[in-house]
């Protein structure tokens, strides 16, 4: 009951929420679509928006030109950018929070155009990639310890061996949705898996910068803003899954982590977090399709007390990862699409990835502590969506943080082969720059 009573609370709480980050929410989209047409250089129709513009009306939307010209459609007069695209909705939907909370523009900000933003972001990917390649490979595929550099936080991976597999589930499955089939062959290449769901002993390492990262350079993968409220909502901390996190996030903790530890991590895709939670089986859970059996492997709705648990306090898979069914629902890499699997059906598909293209929905798998045992079949899928951040105070709302996803967390893998440095921009930007 207390558990349920603080989570009730926390909009009371979110009420003093400071003001949204101008320089991490709002600048970077000027910088990206706008300045380099209305900048110190080129200020097309005489606005410039690289200073304070006069092209908005605070707190009116409606009646600034800035967000008027990006509504538009590409092609019609005026519209914004000139000859496309669209900004995305989100993007859109960030400028006129921004405007409607009052336009507020931190005295001595001058934005500089995008290109050096995502080329900055470039080179520091690159450097990554350097310190990756440069580190001797696994001599094979072992379960291993890695600490976390300049900490005493660890954390486990095991190996999940290269194969074939069928993805989805079959129409006489109980709990069967349409979105999981028609069934079909994947090829997956090995990888490491964390054995674990990320604790917030290691995610808020990357929460709050310590200064062994500002010497070490590894200070300059963005990080989030503080939280507007306690995140774990009450439920604990030590040894227990961290949450709450965007997509967005969860990527960047994933560059982070590689940054300090020299060996390559990111989220799984969908079809490696299936195969991954299977382990070989092709029953409706790992351990088979005896739902009354749940209660030693998994947290969820029947058990859980109305709140998440330590991790790694149930029976592992068949490969020695825990949790994969409940405690949290884990993010995937993957634009969540009830179609994808008919793209695949007829053939044997090797690494799936259904690339971002937009902010919502990504695909995300497992089911939590506050799910039925129907939603933590192995192959039941689910869709993010931006409800999840409804009770954010923020205008516009955080990129960092998912209000409304307490049940929400992530695990990492870690590919047997390390992509190149554009492969690996694309994994942790996931074709979307915002969530």
């Amino acid at each position: 009951m207390a558990g349920k009573l603080l989570l009730w609370l926390a909009p009371v709480a979110a009420v003093c929420a400071p003001a949204a980050d101008f320089q991490k929410q709002v600048q970077p989209i000027l910088a990206s679509h706008c300045v380099v047409c209305h900048g110190a250089n080129k200020a097309a129709g005489g606005i410039r928006l690289d200073l304070k513009p006069a092209a908005v009306v605070p707190g009116q939307p409606e009646k600034s030109p800035l967000y008027t010209a990006i509504e538009l459609s590409p092609g019609q007069p005026h519209a914004m950018p000139p000859g496309g695209p669209q900004l995305s909705t989100q993007d859109r939907e960030v400028i006129r929070d921004w405007i409607l909370a009052g336009a507020v523009w931190p005295a001595g900000i001058v934005i500089q155009s995008g290109k050096s933003t995502a080329h900055d972001e470039r080179a520091l990917v690159d450097e990554i990639y350097k310190k990756i390649i440069a580190h001797s490979p696994e001599p094979a595929m072992k379960a291993y310890k890695t600490t976390i550099p300049g900490t005493d936080v660890s954390f486990e991976t095991v190996p999940i061996p290269g194969g074939e597999f069928v993805m989805g589930t079959p129409e006489s499955e109980p709990g069967h949705k349409k979105d999981e089939s028609p069934q079909h062959k994947v090829k997956i290449e090995p990888f490491w898996m964390e054995s674990r769901e990320v604790t917030w002993d290691e995610y808020r390492l990357f929460m709050f910068a310590k200064d062994a990262d500002k010497d070490s350079g590894v200070d300059a993968v963005s990080r989030p803003t503080r939280p507007y409220v306690e995140m774990s909502f009450g439920m604990g901390i030590n040894g227990y899954p961290a949450i709450s996190m965007t997509q967005h996030a969860a990527n960047k903790y994933a560059e982070w982590l590689s940054r300090k530890t020299g060996q390559f991590y990111r989220l799984p895709t969908e079809a490696e977090w299936e195969y991954a939670c299977r382990a070989g089986a092709t029953t409706a859970y790992s351990f088979g399709d005896d739902a009354s059996k749940l209660g030693e492997y998994a947290w969820y709705a029947d058990n859980s007390d109305g709140k998440y648990q330590k991790v790694g306090t149930k029976k592992p898979n068949a490969w020695g990862l825990y949790d994969m069914e409940g405690n949290v629902t884990e993010w995937t890499l993957d634009q969540y699409d009830a179609n994808f699997y008919h793209k695949n059906a007829d053939q044997t598909t090797v690494e799936p990835w259904n690339k971002a293209t937009k902010p919502y929905p990504h695909a995300v798998r497992g089911g939590s502590w506050n799910d039925p045992a129907v939603q933590l079949r192995c192959g039941a899928r689910m869709a993010s969506d931006r409800s999840w951040k409804m009770q954010d105070p923020q205008m516009p709302k955080s990129i960092w943080y998912l209000t409304d996803a307490q049940w929400l967390g992530f695990r990492l893998v870690r590919p047997l082969k390390v992509p190149d440095a554009k492969e690996m921009y694309q994994y942790w930007n996931s074709g979307v720059e915002k969530e």
